[in-house]
């Protein structure tokens, strides 16, 4: 299932624009509900479909479930950037600034997307200057 069922994910991605908010949410959770409960890709596939419709509420318990199930590095990586931008939009830039913490050290060629968006965190929390820093070492 694992090619195969990304490879349906990714069609559903590619058409998105095509597809409209809603429709991407409900193909992805029927291609999620074809896993195991106990895998990871599915909490993470649903979170980031409902992020991209701007339903970050609904978004941030999947992304948490993804991650406390074990995903691969660079999944793991990905969904620590895209849980720390979900929570600076649900107002929490300093809980942003420690998720994007805790894989900075080995986000591997995701660096400068963990350095661009915590600049976004930085500049929530007030602290322009050190987010100019940020973005332009990156």
């Amino acid at each position: 299932m694992g090619d195969d069922w990304q490879r349906r994910v990714d069609a559903v991605w590619d058409a998105a624009s095509e597809l409209g908010e809603r429709e991407v949410i409900a193909r992805i959770d029927a291609l999620a509900a074809e896993l195991p409960d106990d895998d990871p890709r599915g909490p993470f596939e649903a979170a980031g479909a409902r992020d991209s419709a701007g339903l970050e509420e609904e978004a941030e318990p999947r992304y948490r479930r993804s991650l406390e199930l074990g995903l691969s590095w660079r999944a793991r990586v990905e969904a620590h950037i895209q849980l720390a931008s979900t929570v600076r939009n649900l107002g929490r830039p300093a809980e942003s600034l420690a998720l994007l913490d805790e894989v900075a050290a080995d986000a591997g060629d995701l660096a400068d997307a963990v350095a661009a968006f915590r600049a976004l965190a930085l500049v929530s929390t007030g602290a322009a200057d050190a987010a100019a820093s940020v973005a332009l070492v990156a």
